[in-house]
C-alpha cells in the first residue's frame, strides 16, 4: 500500500509505524550482520532508517526503547565466542547531499568555536562495503580480532583472520597495544572466480561480494575462510597504548608502514568544495575500483580536534559518510492540500500519481511552504531556476537524504496548457480564519487559535502523546473520535478529566454501550485519565503545546522553576522584553527570546489561560527536584560563561559544566554564584561586579574543574 509522508501520520500511525520499523531493521540487521544474507538493498535498508529517524523527530514521545537509531550492527552468530572491544565499534553518521556537507563543516566549526575563514582539514577516503574488523595486537602480535557486533561485543573471529593476507600475524615498531579496524572485502574479479567454483562444485553461488566476505570471515571452520579470497583494508584504530600520530592521515600513513593495506584513494582536503570534488572523482571512477563502495567518508584530520568533538550515543562527530545518491523518479502531481498544525501552521502536501522511488512506493511528499512552490527560497532568490510547481505538473521526486519524500524539479516541456499558478491560501482551510505570515517567518499561520478545530485536534493529540500524559487508550484515533462525539466530547484537556464523571452521569448512551467500547476497556480508560491526575511538572509544560516549547526546554524550565505555582507565577508577572520575570527567565540556559515570549503570551491570552486553568484543577503536579549530589567544587552552582574561551567552546563548557553538577545559565542574575569571563565579556561582567557575583577567567576555571 502507499507509504504515507511523515506529516500525514496521526500518532498512532506513527507509533504502529516505529514499531514496524524497529522490527524490519532488526531483521534487516540479523540478516546483513549475523547471518550475511541481506534480504533488502543498502538504499533500502538507509530508507527505512531516516523515515525511523524522521518519524522520532516529529513524535519524539513515541520513541521505543529498542528504537534502531540507538542501536549498532546487530546481535552475535551463533557459534562464536565473544569479544569485548575496549573502544566502542560505532556507525556513521549520513550525508546524501553537498548541503549537508556543508552542515557538517558548520556544525564542527560552531563546536570548535572556529571561524569559517580558519583552516579546518579532513581527510576523505572510499567507504568499503565489506564487513567490519578489529585487530588487537599485543607486543606486535595478532592476539584478537572480533568483528563488530552491536559496537560493545563482537564475534571472536581471530584464526579465520589468521588466513587473511592482507593481516600480518606481526608487526614490528608497533605500540605495545594497538588495535587497527578496518573492512573485510572481496573484489570483484575474486567474487566472480568465487561464484564459478561454487557452479563447478554443483552449489549456489553468493549474492555479491559483500556477502561472501562476511561469509566467508564467519565460517566455523577456518580452513574455509582460508580458501576464500578475502582482502583488507585498515582504516582506523581503537584501543593504543600510544599515540599512532597527530592525524587521521599521519595515523593512516603510519599503518601502512606498520604493514597493513590502506586505501590509497584517501586524501587530505581544506573544505567542503574539496571533499566534494574527491567524492565526485571518486563516484565517477567507482566502476573501475574492483571492488564495492558506497560513499566517501570524511574524517576530520587533526586527531586532538577529534578528540576535543567526542561522540554521540552512536556517532562521533567528527566523521560523517556520504554515501552515493538514492533513486529519483518522475511523477505527476494530481493536488495540492493543505494541512493546519496544533501552531496552525498551514503545510501543502504534494498529492502524486503513486510512483516507486527507491523501493517504496511514493503517493505524497513535502512542499515546505509557499516560497517553495513558487520556486524561490525564504530570501526571494530563485531555486530550481525560479521554476513553480503547478498541480497537473511532471515533478521529480527524491528520498535521498531524507525518508520524508521531496520534489526536487518540475518537466515544463510536460506542463498541461491549463495548469495555473498555485495560489497560497490566506485563511484557514479548517475553520475560515485569517491566515497570516509573520516577517521573517517562512511559514502561514491560522490565526483561528483554540476555534480551529484542526488545531484544537492537533494539540489535544499532543497533550496525550508518550512525552505528555501518555495516557493509554486514549491516543490519536480517540481523541478524533471524542472531538467529534456529540454527547460526551473531549474539545480541551480538561475535558479528559470530567469524562467519567460526565459518563456516570449519562444513563442513556454511556460510553461502554458503544461500537469499540465494553465494559473492560472502559473502566481500564478511566483508571488510565485517573493515573494521570498525577504528572511531573516538565511533562505538564510540554504537554500545553506551548509554539517553540518542545520536551528539552519543557525540562529546562521545570528545572529552574521547580513547581508549577513558581512557573505559573513567573509567566503571569512576566512582561516580554523588560522586568525582573523576563530576565530570570532570559537566565535560563537555552531559553531565548523567541521561546519567552512564546511561553509568557500563553499565560496572558484569556482563553488559553481559562483552558489551562481548568485543566490544572484536575492535577496534582509534581516538583522536579534537583540532581542528586555530585562530588566537584562547583556541584550545586550556577554558572554564566561569557566572552571568547580560547581553550574549549562554549558548548563544551556548558557540557563539562553539567557533568561536575554545575546549572549553566544564560545570563547573570543575583542567583549566579560563578561568571567565567573570558576576553569581550561585556555587560555581563559589569552586571556580576554590580551584583558581587564570583568572576574568574578561563584558566582559573579549568584549574577549579580539573583538565580531566
Amino acid at each position: 500500500m502507499p507509504i504515507k509522508a511523515v506529516e500525514d501520520l496521526t500518532e498512532a500511525d506513527a507509533a504502529a509505524e516505529l514499531s514496524r520499523l524497529a522490527s524490519e531493521i532488526t531483521q534487516a540487521n540479523r540478516a546483513y550482520h549475523t547471518a550475511d544474507a541481506p534480504e533488502i538493498s543498502d538504499a533500502d535498508y538507509d530508507a527505512l532508517k531516516r523515515r525511523n529517524a524522521a518519524i522520532e523527530a516529529r513524535f519524539p514521545a513515541l520513541k521505543r526503547s529498542d528504537s534502531p537509531s540507538e542501536q549498532v550492527g546487530s546481535a552475535l552468530a551463533e557459534g562464536f565466542a565473544k569479544a569485548r572491544h575496549d573502544v566502542r565499534m560505532l556507525s556513521l553518521e549520513n550525508a546524501f547531499a553537498a548541503e549537508d556537507v556543508a552542515d557538517f563543516d558548520d556544525r564542527v566549526r560552531k563546536y570548535l568555536g572556529l571561524s569559517p575563514e580558519a583552516t579546518l582539514e579532513f581527510t576523505a577516503e572510499p567507504k568499503i562495503d565489506g564487513l567490519s574488523l578489529s585487530l588487537r595486537y599485543v607486543g606486535g602480535r595478532l592476539v584478537q580480532a572480533a568483528t563488530r557486533g552491536d559496537g560493545e561485543v563482537g564475534e571472536n573471529v581471530t584464526e579465520n583472520a589468521r588466513t587473511i593476507a592482507d593481516i600480518p600475524q606481526v608487526v614490528q615498531g608497533a605500540p605495545e597495544v594497538l588495535e587497527v579496524r578496518g573492512e573485510v572485502y572481496m573484489t570483484h574479479a575474486d567474487f566472480a572466480a568465487l561464484n564459478a567454483r561454487q557452479r563447478e562444485k554443483g552449489e549456489k553461488p553468493l549474492a555479491n561480494p559483500r556477502n561472501a566476505a562476511a561469509g566467508s570471515l564467519r565460517q566455523l571452520d577456518a580452513a574455509i575462510t582460508r580458501a576464500r579470497p578475502l582482502r583488507f583494508f585498515a582504516y582506523a584504530w581503537g584501543a593504543l597504548s600510544e599515540p599512532l600520530a597527530e592525524t587521521q592521515f599521519g595515523a593512516i600513513r603510519r599503518l601502512q608502514d606498520l604493514g597493513f593495506s590502506t586505501n590509497p584513494l584517501t586524501q587530505i582536503c581544506d573544505g567542503p568544495e574539496a571533499l566534494l570534488a574527491v567524492y565526485r572523482g571518486i563516484e565517477a571512477g567507482r566502476a573501475g575500483l574492483g571492488y564495492d563502495i558506497d560513499g566517501v567518508v570524511y574524517k576530520v584530520n587533526d586527531l586532538a580536534l577529534q578528540r576535543r568533538l567526542g561522540f554521540r550515543s552512536t556517532t562521533p562527530r567528527w566523521a560523517v559518510a556520504h554515501k552515493f545518491p538514492a533513486e529519483l523518479a518522475w511523477t505527476r502531481l494530481e493536488a495540492i492540500d493543505i494541512q493546519v498544525g496544533r501552531t496552525g501552521a498551514l503545510s501543502p502536501v504534494a498529492r502524486l500519481l503513486p510512483v516507486t522511488v527507491g523501493g517504496v512506493v511514493v503517493s505524497n511528499a513535502t512542499l515546505h511552504n509557499e516560497d517553495y512552490i513558487a520556486g524561490r527560497d525564504a530570501r526571494g532568490e530563485p531555486i530550481r531556476e525560479g521554476r513553480d510547481i503547478r498541480v497537473g505538473d511532471w515533478v521529480q521526486v527524491y528520498r535521498a537524504g531524507d525518508v520524508i519524500p521531496k520534489i526536487a524539479d518540475v518537466d515544463l516541456s510536460r506542463r498541461p496548457e491549463e495548469a495555473v499558478p498555485y495560489v497560497f491560501p490566506e485563511v484557514c482551510p479548517d475553520c475560515g480564519s485569517e491566515a497570516i505570515r509573520e516577517e521573517g517567518d517562512a511559514v502561514r499561520r491560522c490565526t483561528g487559535g483554540l476555534i480551529c478545530p484542526a488545531q484544537a485536534v492537533e494539540r489535544l493529540k499532543h497533550f496525550v502523546s508518550r512525552a505528555a500524559f501518555d495516557i493509554e487508550g486514549l491516543g490519536a484515533k480517540q481523541i478524533e473520535m471524542f472531538f467529534a462525539d456529540p454527547i460526551l466530547p473531549i474539545r480541551e484537556p480538561a475535558d479528559i478529566f470530567t469524562l467519567a464523571a460526565r459518563d456516570a452521569a449519562n444513563p442513556l448512551q454511556k460510553l461502554r454501550n458503544r461500537d469499540g467500547f465494553g465494559e473492560k476497556s472502559v473502566t481500564n480508560l478511566f483508571a488510565a485519565i485517573e493515573e494521570r491526575r498525577q504528572i511531573p511538572l516538565n511533562r505538564l509544560i510540554f504537554a500545553l503545546g506551548i509554539r517553540h516549547v518542545g520536551e528539552a526546554a519543557a525540562g529546562l524550565l521545570a528545572t529552574h522553576y521547580g513547581t508549577w505555582a513558581a512557573f505559573e507565577a513567573a509567566m503571569t508577572a512576566a512582561t516580554p522584553g523588560a522586568g525582573p520575570e523576563w530576565e530570570d527567565l532570559l537566565a535560563v540556559d537555552g531559553v531565548g527570546a523567541v521561546l519567552a515570549t512564546s511561553a509568557i503570551t500563553a499565560f496572558h491570552q484569556p482563553a488559553e489561560r481559562a483552558s489551562i486553568d481548568r485543566l490544572v484543577a484536575h492535577l496534582t503536579i509534581a516538583p522536579v527536584l534537583p540532581r542528586g549530589p555530585v562530588e566537584s567544587p562547583v556541584a550545586g552552582k550556577t554558572v554564566v560563561f561569557t566572552g571568547t574561551l580560547e581553550r574549549m567552546t562554549r558548548a563544551e563548557a556548558k557540557a563539562r559544566a553539567e557533568a561536575l553538577g554545575a546549572k549553566v545559565a544564560g545570563s547573570v542574575s543575583a542567583k549566579t554564584d560563578i561568571l567565567v569571563a573570558g576576553p569581550g565579556a561585556g555587560s555581563k561582567a559589569t552586571k556580576a561586579a554590580e551584583l558581587g557575583v564570583e568572576v574568574i577567567d578561563e584558566d582559573a576555571w579549568i584549574a577549579l574543574i580539573g583538565e580531566a
